[in-house]
């Protein structure tokens, strides 16, 4: 994490100016339309507003209000369009504007480009104001929050019945956690929400992927629709007024599956319900891998194990996605990434004097001070920042980032992660082996989709909250020669590094369908669900 004072000043206002291209693309979808009160909320270097002028639409406003913090910025815009006596700009914090005019202002039309903030940058009065909008509106107020999400609340509540807003914003607002109220807020407030998304980055200098949002107020509710382009010349063919919304869901989930069909949301929503599937939480306690403070210090290969004498202290350690070479983790395995030189051991000194410990451990742990990695703050706020804690043997571990699928490994050699990988201890009454089956099946893995959340880059993230949502299949008396059969051909195309889906093929057919009587094409629309998410992922990448 930086501190504020190693940070720009650029990043402190979370000053990333809109390009022209956008901010024209933007004006024009509302060209057409009646408006008379237009607010930018941070309005920069008044590049919406250049784009208003530039297209003869300034003139057919009766206000353009246009706030902006920064004083410099804020008097050139004003010199700009001095002559005219619609446009006001105001210097002035937004939240202070919004605190101020929240009662009285109503617009038609709200265009803006947020800034981009993060809450341990935002002054006392700012986190103040942030949090009475956000809780006046029974959102809660934590420290993951970003100021764009108070702009875009404060926003929301400044337009009138049937205004209009346009917003650049993260597309994390698509997934994160922290951005679950904030979903159900703008659910309820817009009758219609249309998500533009772009394949490549809008802000290349950040590579912050972005998304236009697009909320209007008044008549009939038609939904939330997902629009996605390639680069911002998609704007050219987009007709605003088309349909193709689909129902809101008025609930705190996550917005990406509606880049699926209504048919196959109303798929998603059937299998939660469905007593044959049960949430992978409900099989044992997911938890993070063990959070060490600094993976690079207590991951050891085993030149360094020789060295400073850690044997004693080390367990066998399945530290990244390339250890894990099957859909078992055994000691052979373990044995092959020793002698591969991977980081293969973790360091767990015991909790004792360090005048207690052998002259080699101690020159280690010195070495580790040396290279300030008892500063961190994860280890600096230990008792003996050397001593890791939470060391417990997992059941199975679950790929916490992936490229094409997350895999799921039963652990056969008493090993244990970082937090690369969750551990999951299973239920007493829970078969292992039954449990790795019923994961790798085209259901298990539209799931893994729907609840993880996609990044620049194509990587899925899973956290350990959102992969005990996934839905896997109840399996129940299925054969022990079926399943030794099933899953060593799984491990065979795993290994090999083989396509994933002809395992997923096999479990389809012979556990969904033959032994559980699941119907063929609720296989075949979980599978097209998947590899539609997949692909969009991967695509951005």
């Amino acid at each position: 994490m930086k501190l504020k004072k190693d940070s720009t000043e650029q990043k402190l206002r979370g000053a990333y100016y809109t390009p022209s291209q956008l901010a024209n693309a933007m004006v024009e979808l509302f060209a057409a339309e009646n408006i008379n009160k237009v607010l930018e909320p941070s309005c920069g270097d008044g590049v919406f507003l250049d784009s208003m002028h530039e297209q003869h639409l300034l003139e057919k406003v009766g206000i353009f209000t246009a706030v902006e913090l920064d004083a410099v910025e804020a008097e050139k815009v004003k010199y700009k369009y001095q002559s005219l006596n619609n446009v006001e700009v105001v210097n002035d914090d937004f939240f202070n504007f919004y605190d101020q005019n929240v009662a009285n202002d109503q617009y038609d039309l709200i265009l803006g480009n947020p800034p981009y903030i993060r809450y341990q940058y935002l002054t006392d009065s700012q986190r103040d104001i942030l949090s009475a909008i956000l809780t006046s509106h029974g959102m809660k107020a934590n420290k993951l929050i970003n100021a764009w999400v108070g702009f875009l609340v404060a926003c929301t509540q400044m337009l009138n019945d049937t205004g209009r807003i346009a917003f650049v914003v993260p597309a994390e607002i698509l997934q994160v956690a922290y951005a679950e109220d904030l979903r159900l807020f703008l659910s309820n407030k817009f009758s219609r929400i249309t998500l533009i998304t772009f394949e490549k980055l809008v802000f290349p200098e950040i590579e912050q992927e972005v998304i236009l949002f697009i909320g209007e107020k008044g008549g009939e509710e038609k939904g939330i629709r997902i629009i996605e382009m390639s680069d911002l010349s998609g704007f050219s063919t987009l007709d605003l007024h088309s349909n193709g919304y689909q129902k809101m869901q008025h609930v705190k989930e996550k917005w990406t599956k509606y880049f699926t069909t209504s048919e196959e949301i109303k798929v998603i929503q059937t299998i939660k319900k469905d007593v044959r599937f049960a949430p992978f939480s409900n099989f044992g306690t997911i938890n993070i891998g063990v959070t060490t403070g600094h993976n690079d210090y207590f991951s050891v290969d085993k030149e360094i194990c020789k060295k400073y004498e850690l044997d004693k202290v080390t367990l066998p350690l399945i530290g990244r996605s390339s250890h894990a070479h099957g859909i078992y983790f055994t000691n052979e395995d373990w044995i092959k990434n020793v002698e591969e030189g991977k980081k293969a051991r973790l360091v767990v000194f015991p909790s004792k004097e360090i005048k207690d410990y052998p002259a080699k451990h101690t020159k280690y742990i010195k070495l580790g001070e040396k290279n300030d990695v008892n500063k961190g703050y994860k280890c600096s706020i230990r008792d003996q920042w050397y001593v890791v804690p939470s060391i417990w043997i997992p059941d199975a571990f679950f790929l916490r980032r992936n490229n094409l699928y997350p895999k799921f490994v039963l652990n056969r050699c008493g090993a244990i992660s970082t937090d690369t990988m969750h551990r999951m201890k299973l239920n007493e009454d829970v078969d292992d082996e039954i449990l790795l089956l019923s994961y790798y099946n085209s259901i298990s893995f539209a799931f893994t989709e729907i609840c993880g959340r996609s990044y620049g880059g194509g990587v899925l993230e899973v956290l350990p909250g959102e992969m005990g949502n996934i839905m896997l299949p109840v399996i129940k008396e299925f054969p022990t020669n079926k399943k030794r059969e099933l899953l060593d051909k799984i491990d065979t195309v795993v290994r090999a590094d083989g396509n994933i889906e002809e395992a997923l093929d096999l479990v389809d057919e012979v556990v969904l369908i033959e032994h559980m009587g699941l119907d063929r094409e609720l296989c075949i629309s979980c599978r097209n669900i998947w590899k539609k998410l997949q692909s969009r992922r991967l695509g951005r990448g």
